[in-house]
């Protein structure tokens, strides 16, 4: 099923920028559209250089107008600045030393600083560090429950895991982003898309 998915909704791998940037803009991403954060993220970029060092010392009410897009903006914008000074005190202004570290150990680190999560701390490692890892959004786990392949109350790494044992580590990002493609085109939450489905035969949710 997975590969029939990946064979109908190629996409082209996206390109992180810097750790930092990356960790700003998957922060911005949360509960919210790419085309959102992304605007939210333009906006940022216009007033500050996007560095530790200078968001740490951002005012928050300048901070949140250029983010407003995004959403959440009232407690986006302190987690920014809070996780820009962390990181500027305690890792030199530098993320790489900690996404060189093993997996494991990286993600729990990475998971320390305000406002990130497992999601986006293997956003990060995946396309960033390179690791061979799949971010579990809401796209994927809802993909994943009803192809069967997580239970429906499985957490977050009962549903990454069981999905990654069944990727090749090479394909695990392409497919990654296929299934969000996926979910957002035919697999959708209020009204999955049943009947133009590829994988509506193999598919134990076909009647959702």
């Amino acid at each position: 099923m997975l590969s029939i998915i990946g064979k109908k909704f190629p996409v082209k791998v996206w390109k992180a920028g810097s750790p930092f940037e990356t960790l700003v803009q998957t922060i911005l991403s949360q509960n919210t559209t790419d085309n959102n954060s992304e605007a939210a993220m333009r906006k940022l970029r216009k007033r500050y250089k996007i560095n530790p060092r200078t968001l740490a010392k951002a005012r928050i009410s300048e901070l949140t107008p250029c983010i407003k897009q995004a959403g959440l903006y009232r407690s986006k914008a302190p987690r920014i600045k809070a996780v820009s000074r962390i990181i500027q005190d305690q890792y030199g202004g530098r993320l790489t030393p900690v996404l060189n570290r093993p997996y494991e150990q990286a993600k729990n680190e990475l998971m320390n600083l305000p406002g990130v999560g497992p999601k986006t701390a293997d956003i990060l490692l995946a396309f960033v560090a390179k690791n061979p890892v799949i971010p579990v959004d809401t796209h994927i786990a809802r993909v994943t429950k009803r192809l069967g392949i997580a239970k429906v109350n499985a957490n977050y790494e009962r549903i990454r895991l069981p999905l990654e044992a069944l990727i090749p580590a090479r394909k695990r990002i392409p497919l990654h982003l296929s299934i969000i493609s996926f979910g957002r085109a035919v697999c959708r939450a209020p009204r999955p898309r049943c009947a133009i489905c590829p994988v509506n035969r193999l598919c134990p949710s076909s009647t959702v």
